[in-house]
Protein backbone atom coordinates (compact mmCIF):
# COMPACT_ATOMS: atom_id res chain seq x y z
CA UNK A 1 0.00 0.00 0.00
CA UNK A 2 1.29 3.44 -0.93
CA UNK A 3 2.30 5.74 1.92
CA UNK A 4 0.67 9.12 2.52
CA UNK A 5 3.80 10.95 1.36
CA UNK A 6 3.92 8.94 -1.89
CA UNK A 7 0.28 9.75 -2.61
CA UNK A 8 0.84 13.45 -1.83
CA UNK A 9 3.87 13.60 -4.13
CA UNK A 10 2.06 11.64 -6.87
CA UNK A 11 -0.78 14.18 -6.87
CA UNK A 12 1.67 17.11 -6.89
CA UNK A 13 0.73 18.36 -3.40
CA UNK A 14 4.01 17.67 -1.61
CA UNK A 15 7.12 19.40 -3.02
CA UNK A 16 9.91 16.92 -3.69
CA UNK A 17 12.36 18.85 -1.46
CA UNK A 18 10.33 17.76 1.60
CA UNK A 19 10.68 14.07 0.75
CA UNK A 20 13.83 13.67 2.87
CA UNK A 21 12.11 14.79 6.07
CA UNK A 22 9.19 12.40 5.44
CA UNK A 23 11.36 9.39 4.58
CA UNK A 24 14.12 10.00 7.14
CA UNK A 25 15.08 6.84 9.09
CA UNK A 26 13.17 6.52 12.36
CA UNK A 27 10.70 9.25 11.48
CA UNK A 28 6.99 8.75 12.07
CA UNK A 29 5.25 9.57 8.81
CA UNK A 30 2.01 10.65 10.47
CA UNK A 31 3.86 13.07 12.79
CA UNK A 32 5.93 14.51 9.95
CA UNK A 33 2.90 14.96 7.66
CA UNK A 34 0.97 16.71 10.46
CA UNK A 35 3.95 19.04 10.92
CA UNK A 36 3.87 19.85 7.19
CA UNK A 37 0.19 20.77 7.52
CA UNK A 38 0.94 23.06 10.46
CA UNK A 39 3.71 24.76 8.48
CA UNK A 40 1.38 25.29 5.52
CA UNK A 41 3.34 23.10 3.11
CA UNK A 42 0.22 21.02 2.43
CA UNK A 43 -3.40 21.73 3.30
CA UNK A 44 -5.69 19.76 5.58
CA UNK A 45 -7.92 18.90 2.62
CA UNK A 46 -4.97 17.55 0.60
CA UNK A 47 -3.97 15.34 3.53
CA UNK A 48 -7.54 14.10 3.99
CA UNK A 49 -7.89 13.23 0.30
CA UNK A 50 -4.57 11.39 0.45
CA UNK A 51 -5.78 9.47 3.49
CA UNK A 52 -8.97 8.51 1.61
CA UNK A 53 -6.95 7.38 -1.43
CA UNK A 54 -4.64 5.34 0.79
CA UNK A 55 -7.60 3.53 2.39
CA UNK A 56 -9.43 3.16 -0.93
CA UNK A 57 -12.45 5.00 0.48
CA UNK A 58 -14.55 7.86 -0.92
CA UNK A 59 -13.93 11.47 0.20
CA UNK A 60 -16.95 13.67 0.96
CA UNK A 61 -17.51 17.39 1.59
CA UNK A 62 -20.18 17.44 4.26
CA UNK A 63 -21.27 21.02 3.66
CA UNK A 64 -22.86 20.02 0.35
CA UNK A 65 -23.70 16.43 1.27
CA UNK A 66 -27.40 15.54 1.92
CA UNK A 67 -26.94 14.24 5.46
CA UNK A 68 -29.74 11.92 6.59
CA UNK A 69 -30.99 13.04 10.00
CA UNK A 70 -32.32 9.53 10.65
CA UNK A 71 -28.73 8.28 10.43
CA UNK A 72 -27.49 11.10 12.67
CA UNK A 73 -30.04 10.17 15.36
CA UNK A 74 -28.73 6.59 15.56
CA UNK A 75 -25.45 7.62 17.24
CA UNK A 76 -25.22 9.93 20.27
CA UNK A 77 -23.53 13.32 20.16
CA UNK A 78 -21.03 12.13 22.78
CA UNK A 79 -19.81 9.27 20.56
CA UNK A 80 -19.63 11.56 17.51
CA UNK A 81 -17.56 14.15 19.33
CA UNK A 82 -15.32 11.63 21.08
CA UNK A 83 -14.36 9.80 17.87
CA UNK A 84 -14.82 12.74 15.45
CA UNK A 85 -17.36 11.04 13.20
CA UNK A 86 -20.88 11.59 11.88
CA UNK A 87 -23.37 9.06 10.42
CA UNK A 88 -24.60 10.48 7.11
CA UNK A 89 -26.75 7.81 5.43
CA UNK A 90 -28.56 4.54 6.09
CA UNK A 91 -29.21 1.89 3.46
CA UNK A 92 -30.68 -1.46 4.50
CA UNK A 93 -28.51 -2.92 7.23
CA UNK A 94 -25.57 -0.58 6.52
CA UNK A 95 -24.74 2.90 7.81
CA UNK A 96 -22.31 5.30 6.10
CA UNK A 97 -20.15 7.18 8.60
CA UNK A 98 -17.96 10.19 7.80
CA UNK A 99 -14.68 9.96 9.75
CA UNK A 100 -11.36 11.74 10.02
CA UNK A 101 -9.50 8.50 10.65
CA UNK A 102 -11.25 5.57 8.90
CA UNK A 103 -8.80 3.15 10.49
CA UNK A 104 -10.11 3.80 14.01
CA UNK A 105 -11.54 0.36 14.80
CA UNK A 106 -12.73 1.45 18.25
CA UNK A 107 -14.87 4.18 16.70
CA UNK A 108 -16.32 1.75 14.15
CA UNK A 109 -17.13 -0.74 16.94
CA UNK A 110 -18.91 1.96 18.98
CA UNK A 111 -21.02 3.01 15.98
CA UNK A 112 -21.85 -0.64 15.18
CA UNK A 113 -22.93 -1.23 18.78
CA UNK A 114 -24.99 1.99 18.97
CA UNK A 115 -26.76 1.57 15.62
CA UNK A 116 -26.89 -2.22 15.26
CA UNK A 117 -25.78 -1.82 11.62
CA UNK A 118 -22.72 -2.62 9.54
CA UNK A 119 -20.45 0.44 9.18
CA UNK A 120 -19.17 1.79 5.85
CA UNK A 121 -16.52 4.48 6.60
CA UNK A 122 -16.08 7.48 4.33
CA UNK A 123 -13.45 10.19 4.79
CA UNK A 124 -14.09 13.87 5.59
CA UNK A 125 -11.82 16.81 6.36
CA UNK A 126 -11.55 17.45 10.10
CA UNK A 127 -12.77 21.07 10.30
CA UNK A 128 -15.60 20.26 7.89
CA UNK A 129 -16.59 17.26 10.03
CA UNK A 130 -16.44 19.18 13.33
CA UNK A 131 -18.62 21.92 11.83
CA UNK A 132 -21.15 19.29 10.71
CA UNK A 133 -21.17 17.68 14.17
CA UNK A 134 -21.79 21.09 15.71
CA UNK A 135 -24.58 21.70 13.19
CA UNK A 136 -26.41 18.39 13.55
CA UNK A 137 -25.71 17.80 17.23
CA UNK A 138 -26.37 21.29 18.56
CA UNK A 139 -26.83 21.78 22.28
CA UNK A 140 -30.24 23.38 21.65
CA UNK A 141 -32.24 20.14 21.99
CA UNK A 142 -30.39 19.13 25.13
CA UNK A 143 -30.83 22.62 26.52
CA UNK A 144 -34.56 22.47 25.86
CA UNK A 145 -34.85 19.07 27.56
CA UNK A 146 -32.81 20.28 30.50
CA UNK A 147 -34.87 23.48 30.75
CA UNK A 148 -38.09 21.45 30.87
CA UNK A 149 -36.63 19.18 33.55
CA UNK A 150 -35.52 22.14 35.64
CA UNK A 151 -38.90 23.84 35.23
CA UNK A 152 -40.75 20.73 36.40
CA UNK A 153 -38.47 20.06 39.35
CA UNK A 154 -38.32 23.73 40.41
CA UNK A 155 -42.06 24.40 40.09
CA UNK A 156 -42.83 24.26 43.83
CA UNK A 157 -39.74 26.28 44.81
CA UNK A 158 -39.28 30.01 45.18
CA UNK A 159 -37.26 31.77 42.53
CA UNK A 160 -34.68 32.78 45.14
CA UNK A 161 -33.51 29.16 45.44
CA UNK A 162 -30.50 27.82 43.56
CA UNK A 163 -32.67 25.33 41.72
CA UNK A 164 -31.95 21.64 41.39
CA UNK A 165 -28.74 20.98 43.26
CA UNK A 166 -25.99 23.25 44.47
CA UNK A 167 -24.53 25.44 41.66
CA UNK A 168 -21.05 24.53 42.84
CA UNK A 169 -21.78 20.79 42.27
CA UNK A 170 -20.36 19.70 38.91
CA UNK A 171 -23.17 17.16 38.39
CA UNK A 172 -26.03 19.57 39.15
CA UNK A 173 -28.46 20.29 36.29
CA UNK A 174 -27.74 24.01 36.68
CA UNK A 175 -24.05 23.33 36.02
CA UNK A 176 -24.83 21.29 32.90
CA UNK A 177 -27.20 24.04 31.73
CA UNK A 178 -24.48 26.71 32.07
CA UNK A 179 -21.84 24.51 30.43
CA UNK A 180 -24.12 23.85 27.46
CA UNK A 181 -24.89 27.56 27.05
CA UNK A 182 -21.20 28.46 26.94
CA UNK A 183 -20.25 25.49 24.75
CA UNK A 184 -22.94 26.27 22.16
CA UNK A 185 -21.93 29.95 22.07
CA UNK A 186 -18.32 29.01 21.32
CA UNK A 187 -19.43 26.55 18.62
CA UNK A 188 -21.60 29.26 17.03
CA UNK A 189 -18.60 31.65 17.07
CA UNK A 190 -20.50 34.13 19.23
CA UNK A 191 -18.57 37.10 20.63
CA UNK A 192 -20.89 37.67 23.62
CA UNK A 193 -23.44 35.79 25.70
CA UNK A 194 -26.26 37.86 27.25
CA UNK A 195 -28.25 36.34 30.12
CA UNK A 196 -31.15 38.70 30.76
CA UNK A 197 -33.78 38.38 33.50
CA UNK A 198 -37.32 39.31 32.57
CA UNK A 199 -40.58 39.36 34.54
CA UNK A 200 -41.58 35.74 33.83
CA UNK A 201 -38.51 34.14 32.25
CA UNK A 202 -34.77 34.35 31.73
CA UNK A 203 -33.71 35.14 28.18
CA UNK A 204 -30.40 34.05 26.61
CA UNK A 205 -29.01 35.81 23.53
CA UNK A 206 -25.79 35.32 21.56
CA UNK A 207 -24.08 38.09 19.63
CA UNK A 208 -22.95 36.49 16.37
CA UNK A 209 -21.20 38.62 13.75
CA UNK A 210 -22.23 41.74 15.65
CA UNK A 211 -25.97 40.96 15.73
CA UNK A 212 -27.87 39.58 18.73
CA UNK A 213 -29.82 36.33 18.23
CA UNK A 214 -32.26 34.99 20.79
CA UNK A 215 -31.24 31.42 21.50
CA UNK A 216 -32.94 30.16 24.61
CA UNK A 217 -35.61 31.12 27.17
CA UNK A 218 -35.47 29.49 30.59
CA UNK A 219 -37.91 29.47 33.51
CA UNK A 220 -37.61 32.32 35.98
CA UNK A 221 -37.18 29.78 38.79
CA UNK A 222 -33.64 28.84 37.69
CA UNK A 223 -32.46 32.42 37.17
CA UNK A 224 -30.62 32.85 40.47
CA UNK A 225 -29.08 29.38 40.23
CA UNK A 226 -27.62 30.13 36.79
CA UNK A 227 -26.31 33.54 37.86
CA UNK A 228 -24.81 32.11 41.07
CA UNK A 229 -23.06 29.37 39.06
CA UNK A 230 -21.57 31.97 36.71
CA UNK A 231 -20.43 34.08 39.65
CA UNK A 232 -18.73 31.07 41.25
CA UNK A 233 -16.93 30.28 37.98
CA UNK A 234 -15.87 33.93 37.60
CA UNK A 235 -14.75 34.41 41.22
CA UNK A 236 -17.40 37.07 41.82
CA UNK A 237 -19.10 37.72 45.17
CA UNK A 238 -22.38 35.77 44.94
CA UNK A 239 -23.87 37.59 47.95
CA UNK A 240 -23.57 41.03 46.33
CA UNK A 241 -26.53 41.69 44.04
CA UNK A 242 -26.90 45.46 44.35
CA UNK A 243 -23.93 46.72 42.34
CA UNK A 244 -22.14 45.79 39.08
CA UNK A 245 -19.24 43.38 39.33
CA UNK A 246 -16.57 42.12 36.93
CA UNK A 247 -14.79 38.80 36.75
CA UNK A 248 -13.10 36.34 34.47
CA UNK A 249 -13.30 32.61 33.86
CA UNK A 250 -11.74 30.01 31.60
CA UNK A 251 -13.32 26.98 29.96
CA UNK A 252 -11.92 24.15 27.87
CA UNK A 253 -13.52 23.65 24.46
CA UNK A 254 -12.30 21.37 21.70
CA UNK A 255 -8.90 21.04 23.31
CA UNK A 256 -8.48 24.83 23.53
CA UNK A 257 -8.58 27.09 26.55
CA UNK A 258 -11.13 29.88 26.05
CA UNK A 259 -11.25 32.90 28.38
CA UNK A 260 -14.49 34.74 29.11
CA UNK A 261 -14.78 38.24 30.58
CA UNK A 262 -17.87 38.40 32.80
CA UNK A 263 -19.82 41.49 33.88
CA UNK A 264 -22.95 41.64 36.04
CA UNK A 265 -25.46 44.49 36.08
CA UNK A 266 -28.40 44.83 38.50
CA UNK A 267 -31.76 45.35 36.72
CA UNK A 268 -35.33 45.56 38.00
CA UNK A 269 -35.89 41.84 37.34
CA UNK A 270 -32.53 40.61 38.66
CA UNK A 271 -28.91 40.61 37.60
CA UNK A 272 -28.04 40.67 33.91
CA UNK A 273 -24.83 38.83 33.00
CA UNK A 274 -22.79 39.54 29.87
CA UNK A 275 -19.88 37.26 28.96
CA UNK A 276 -17.36 38.35 26.33
CA UNK A 277 -15.73 35.32 24.68
CA UNK A 278 -12.01 35.99 24.26
CA UNK A 279 -10.64 33.59 21.69
CA UNK A 280 -6.84 33.82 21.69
CA UNK A 281 -6.64 32.63 18.06
CA UNK A 282 -7.57 36.18 17.00
CA UNK A 283 -4.24 37.49 18.27
CA UNK A 284 -2.23 35.53 15.68
CA UNK A 285 -3.34 37.87 12.89
CA UNK A 286 -0.97 39.65 10.57
CA UNK A 287 -1.62 43.36 9.99
CA UNK A 288 -2.50 42.48 6.40
CA UNK A 289 -5.35 40.33 7.76
CA UNK A 290 -7.06 43.46 9.14
CA UNK A 291 -8.40 44.08 5.59
CA UNK A 292 -6.95 47.59 5.28
CA UNK A 293 -7.06 49.02 1.77
CA UNK A 294 -3.60 49.55 0.27
CA UNK A 295 -3.58 53.32 0.89
CA UNK A 296 -4.73 52.88 4.50
CA UNK A 297 -2.27 50.04 5.09
CA UNK A 298 0.71 52.09 3.93
CA UNK A 299 -0.36 55.09 6.03
CA UNK A 300 -0.89 52.94 9.11
CA UNK A 301 2.35 50.98 8.63
CA UNK A 302 4.29 54.23 8.38
CA UNK A 303 2.87 55.29 11.75
CA UNK A 304 3.49 52.12 13.75
CA UNK A 305 6.97 51.73 12.23
CA UNK A 306 8.11 54.97 13.93
CA UNK A 307 10.01 54.68 17.25
CA UNK A 308 7.76 57.19 19.01
CA UNK A 309 4.43 58.99 18.73
CA UNK A 310 0.83 58.16 19.58
CA UNK A 311 -1.56 55.99 17.57
CA UNK A 312 -5.23 55.95 18.55
CA UNK A 313 -7.85 53.42 17.45
CA UNK A 314 -11.37 54.76 17.85
CA UNK A 315 -14.86 53.33 17.57
CA UNK A 316 -17.76 52.10 19.70
CA UNK A 317 -17.68 49.04 21.94
CA UNK A 318 -17.36 45.85 19.91
CA UNK A 319 -15.83 47.48 16.83
CA UNK A 320 -12.63 45.41 16.92
CA UNK A 321 -10.33 48.03 18.48
CA UNK A 322 -8.59 45.49 20.74
CA UNK A 323 -7.94 43.11 17.83
CA UNK A 324 -6.35 45.92 15.82
CA UNK A 325 -4.17 46.98 18.76
CA UNK A 326 -3.01 43.44 19.58
CA UNK A 327 -2.27 42.75 15.92
CA UNK A 328 -0.24 45.97 15.73
CA UNK A 329 1.54 45.00 18.93
CA UNK A 330 2.47 41.68 17.35
CA UNK A 331 3.92 43.54 14.37
CA UNK A 332 6.12 45.90 16.43
CA UNK A 333 7.12 43.49 19.21
CA UNK A 334 10.67 42.18 18.92
CA UNK A 335 13.07 40.59 21.44
CA UNK A 336 15.25 43.71 21.46
CA UNK A 337 12.49 46.11 22.60
CA UNK A 338 10.52 46.36 25.85
CA UNK A 339 6.73 46.25 25.39
CA UNK A 340 4.39 46.93 28.34
CA UNK A 341 0.59 47.09 28.32
CA UNK A 342 -1.90 48.47 30.85
CA UNK A 343 -5.38 47.00 30.38
CA UNK A 344 -8.74 46.68 32.11
CA UNK A 345 -8.93 43.74 31.93
CA UNK A 346 -6.12 41.91 30.10
CA UNK A 347 -8.16 40.38 27.27
CA UNK A 348 -5.51 38.34 25.45
CA UNK A 349 -2.31 37.05 26.98
CA UNK A 350 0.61 37.45 24.59
CA UNK A 351 4.05 35.83 25.00
CA UNK A 352 7.04 38.14 25.32
CA UNK A 353 4.94 41.14 26.42
CA UNK A 354 4.61 42.57 29.95
CA UNK A 355 0.89 42.94 30.61
CA UNK A 356 -0.48 44.83 33.62
CA UNK A 357 -4.12 44.58 34.71
CA UNK A 358 -5.74 47.61 36.33
CA UNK A 359 -6.91 47.07 39.93
CA UNK A 360 -8.68 50.21 41.26
CA UNK A 361 -9.32 48.60 44.66
CA UNK A 362 -5.56 48.32 45.16
CA UNK A 363 -4.97 51.82 43.80
CA UNK A 364 -3.65 50.55 40.46
CA UNK A 365 -5.43 52.81 37.96
CA UNK A 366 -4.54 53.54 34.34
CA UNK A 367 -2.78 56.75 35.39
CA UNK A 368 -0.82 55.27 38.32
CA UNK A 369 0.17 52.18 36.32
CA UNK A 370 1.25 54.27 33.35
CA UNK A 371 3.26 56.57 35.59
CA UNK A 372 5.05 53.56 37.09
CA UNK A 373 5.78 51.67 33.89
CA UNK A 374 7.46 54.72 32.37
CA UNK A 375 10.16 54.10 35.00
CA UNK A 376 10.52 50.55 33.64
CA UNK A 377 12.20 51.76 30.44
CA UNK A 378 9.51 50.74 27.91
CA UNK A 379 9.91 51.22 24.17
CA UNK A 380 6.25 50.53 23.32
CA UNK A 381 3.28 51.15 25.61
CA UNK A 382 -0.23 49.87 24.96
CA UNK A 383 -2.88 51.64 27.02
CA UNK A 384 -6.24 49.87 27.05
CA UNK A 385 -8.28 53.06 26.96
CA UNK A 386 -7.85 56.79 27.53
CA UNK A 387 -10.67 57.69 29.92
CA UNK A 388 -9.67 60.87 31.76
CA UNK A 389 -7.40 63.91 31.78
CA UNK A 390 -4.65 62.38 33.92
CA UNK A 391 -4.30 59.25 31.76
CA UNK A 392 -4.37 61.29 28.56
CA UNK A 393 -1.75 63.74 29.89
CA UNK A 394 0.73 61.01 30.85
CA UNK A 395 0.16 59.15 27.56
CA UNK A 396 0.75 62.32 25.55
CA UNK A 397 3.93 63.10 27.48
CA UNK A 398 5.15 59.51 27.03
CA UNK A 399 4.74 59.76 23.26
CA UNK A 400 6.70 63.03 23.28
CA UNK A 401 9.61 61.52 25.21
CA UNK A 402 10.57 58.70 22.87
CA UNK A 403 7.85 56.07 23.38
CA UNK A 404 5.44 54.55 20.89
CA UNK A 405 2.01 54.72 22.57
CA UNK A 406 -0.97 52.69 21.32
CA UNK A 407 -4.39 53.30 22.81
CA UNK A 408 -8.15 53.52 22.16
CA UNK A 409 -10.68 56.32 22.41
CA UNK A 410 -14.45 56.38 22.01
CA UNK A 411 -15.25 58.71 19.10
CA UNK A 412 -17.42 58.44 16.00
CA UNK A 413 -14.67 59.14 13.47
CA UNK A 414 -10.93 59.81 13.24
CA UNK A 415 -10.97 63.66 13.20
CA UNK A 416 -13.08 63.73 16.39
CA UNK A 417 -10.18 62.17 18.34
CA UNK A 418 -8.32 65.49 18.29
CA UNK A 419 -11.27 67.48 19.65
CA UNK A 420 -11.97 64.73 22.21
CA UNK A 421 -8.46 65.04 23.64
CA UNK A 422 -8.72 68.83 23.85
CA UNK A 423 -12.06 68.40 25.66
CA UNK A 424 -10.08 66.40 28.25
CA UNK A 425 -8.14 69.64 28.93
CA UNK A 426 -5.02 68.52 27.06
CA UNK A 427 -3.21 71.50 25.57
CA UNK A 428 -3.92 71.59 21.81
CA UNK A 429 -0.25 72.07 20.91
CA UNK A 430 0.59 68.88 22.83
CA UNK A 431 -2.15 66.94 21.01
CA UNK A 432 -0.91 68.09 17.62
CA UNK A 433 2.72 67.28 18.44
CA UNK A 434 2.13 63.87 20.04
CA UNK A 435 -0.57 62.36 17.84
CA UNK A 436 0.78 60.61 14.76
CA UNK A 437 -2.31 58.89 13.36
CA UNK A 438 -5.88 57.93 14.23
CA UNK A 439 -7.71 54.84 12.98
CA UNK A 440 -11.51 54.83 13.22
CA UNK A 441 -13.14 51.48 12.52
CA UNK A 442 -16.38 49.51 12.47
CA UNK A 443 -17.13 45.84 11.94
CA UNK A 444 -19.51 44.84 9.13
CA UNK A 445 -20.74 41.32 8.48
CA UNK A 446 -18.91 39.53 5.68
CA UNK A 447 -21.00 37.99 2.89
CA UNK A 448 -21.07 34.22 2.80
CA UNK A 449 -18.88 33.14 -0.14
CA UNK A 450 -21.02 30.06 -0.80
CA UNK A 451 -24.37 31.76 -1.32
CA UNK A 452 -23.83 35.46 -2.13
CA UNK A 453 -25.39 36.47 -5.43
CA UNK A 454 -24.76 39.40 -7.80
CA UNK A 455 -27.37 42.13 -7.64
CA UNK A 456 -28.56 44.79 -10.06
CA UNK A 457 -27.02 48.15 -9.13
CA UNK A 458 -29.21 51.25 -9.39
CA UNK A 459 -26.82 54.23 -9.97
CA UNK A 460 -29.39 56.74 -8.66
CA UNK A 461 -29.82 54.73 -5.46
CA UNK A 462 -26.05 54.56 -4.95
CA UNK A 463 -25.47 58.26 -5.62
CA UNK A 464 -28.28 59.10 -3.20
CA UNK A 465 -26.39 57.19 -0.51
CA UNK A 466 -23.32 59.40 -1.06
CA UNK A 467 -21.19 56.57 -2.38
CA UNK A 468 -18.63 57.65 -4.98
CA UNK A 469 -20.01 56.36 -8.27
CA UNK A 470 -18.78 57.40 -11.71
CA UNK A 471 -21.51 56.72 -14.32
CA UNK A 472 -18.89 56.83 -17.10
CA UNK A 473 -17.08 53.83 -15.63
CA UNK A 474 -18.27 50.22 -16.03
CA UNK A 475 -20.99 49.43 -13.53
CA UNK A 476 -19.41 47.59 -10.55
CA UNK A 477 -20.78 44.20 -9.52
CA UNK A 478 -22.27 44.16 -6.03
CA UNK A 479 -23.56 41.18 -4.10
CA UNK A 480 -26.46 40.58 -1.78
CA UNK A 481 -26.96 37.97 1.00
CA UNK A 482 -29.03 34.89 0.13
CA UNK A 483 -28.60 32.38 2.95
CA UNK A 484 -27.51 28.74 2.99
CA UNK A 485 -26.68 25.94 5.39
CA UNK A 486 -23.10 27.18 5.75
CA UNK A 487 -24.15 30.59 7.13
CA UNK A 488 -27.26 29.41 9.04
CA UNK A 489 -29.43 31.09 6.36
CA UNK A 490 -28.26 34.60 7.33
CA UNK A 491 -26.30 35.33 4.14
CA UNK A 492 -23.30 36.39 6.22
CA UNK A 493 -20.38 34.48 7.69
CA UNK A 494 -17.71 36.28 9.71
CA UNK A 495 -16.96 39.98 9.83
CA UNK A 496 -14.75 42.48 8.07
CA UNK A 497 -13.43 45.80 9.36
CA UNK A 498 -14.16 49.17 7.74
CA UNK A 499 -11.44 51.76 8.40
CA UNK A 500 -10.71 55.47 8.32
CA UNK A 501 -7.00 56.24 8.74
CA UNK A 502 -6.06 59.88 9.39
CA UNK A 503 -2.37 60.80 9.41
CA UNK A 504 -1.74 63.95 11.47
CA UNK A 505 0.09 66.22 9.05
CA UNK A 506 1.59 69.65 9.80
CA UNK A 507 -1.58 71.32 8.44
CA UNK A 508 -3.82 69.21 10.68
CA UNK A 509 -1.49 69.93 13.60
CA UNK A 510 -1.96 73.68 13.01
CA UNK A 511 -5.76 73.22 13.00
CA UNK A 512 -5.48 71.33 16.29
CA UNK A 513 -3.48 74.18 17.86
CA UNK A 514 -6.14 76.62 16.60
CA UNK A 515 -8.85 74.50 18.31
CA UNK A 516 -10.59 73.89 14.98
CA UNK A 517 -13.75 71.77 14.92
CA UNK A 518 -13.69 68.09 13.94
CA UNK A 519 -15.59 69.02 10.75
CA UNK A 520 -12.80 71.37 9.66
CA UNK A 521 -10.12 68.80 10.51
CA UNK A 522 -12.06 66.13 8.62
CA UNK A 523 -12.42 68.35 5.56
CA UNK A 524 -8.65 68.96 5.42
CA UNK A 525 -7.87 65.27 6.03
CA UNK A 526 -10.10 64.28 3.09
CA UNK A 527 -8.35 66.83 0.89
CA UNK A 528 -5.05 65.20 1.86
CA UNK A 529 -6.31 61.77 0.80
CA UNK A 530 -8.05 60.29 3.84
CA UNK A 531 -10.62 57.64 2.91
CA UNK A 532 -13.74 57.95 5.07
CA UNK A 533 -15.50 55.03 6.74
CA UNK A 534 -18.32 55.23 4.19
CA UNK A 535 -15.91 55.29 1.21
CA UNK A 536 -13.90 52.39 2.63
CA UNK A 537 -17.14 50.45 3.10
CA UNK A 538 -18.17 51.13 -0.51
CA UNK A 539 -14.80 49.82 -1.74
CA UNK A 540 -15.38 46.60 0.19
CA UNK A 541 -18.89 46.35 -1.29
CA UNK A 542 -17.34 46.57 -4.77
CA UNK A 543 -14.82 43.88 -3.76
CA UNK A 544 -17.75 41.56 -2.97
CA UNK A 545 -16.85 41.34 0.73
CA UNK A 546 -20.04 42.83 2.19
CA UNK A 547 -23.35 44.38 1.15
CA UNK A 548 -24.58 47.96 0.82
CA UNK A 549 -27.20 47.34 3.52
CA UNK A 550 -24.53 46.17 5.95
CA UNK A 551 -22.39 49.25 5.39
CA UNK A 552 -25.43 51.47 5.97
CA UNK A 553 -26.08 49.57 9.21
CA UNK A 554 -22.65 50.26 10.71
CA UNK A 555 -21.67 53.61 9.16
CA UNK A 556 -23.76 56.78 9.37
Amino acid sequence: MATLSEILILHGHLPIEHLDSVSAPGSNEETVVRALVERGVISEIQLTKARAAQAGLPYVELLDFPVDRVAVALVSAAVCRRHELLPVAVSGDRIAVAMVNPGNVFAIDDVREASGLHVDPIVAERSDLLAAIARYHRADDELSDLTNTLEEENAPQESTDFGVGDPSDDDAPIVRFVNLLVSQAIQDKASDIHIEPAEREMRVRYRIDGVLHEMQAAPKSIQNGVISRLKIMSDIDIAERRKPQDGRMSVSHGGRKIDLRVATLPTVWGEKVVMRILDNTNTSLDVRDLALLDYNFEAYKTSYSKPYGMILVTGPTGSGKSTTLYTTLGAVSRPEINVITVEDPVEYRMPGINQVQVNPKAGLTFASALRSILRSDPDVVLLGEIRDHETAQIAIEASLTGHLVLSTLHTNDAPSAITRLTEMDIEPFLVGSALDSVVAQRLARRLCDRCKAPSELDPEYVSGLRFSFDPSQPRPVVYEPIGCQSCSNTGYRGRIAVHEVMTVSEEIERLAVARASSAEIGRLAREQGMITLREDGWEKVKMGLTSIEEILRVVS
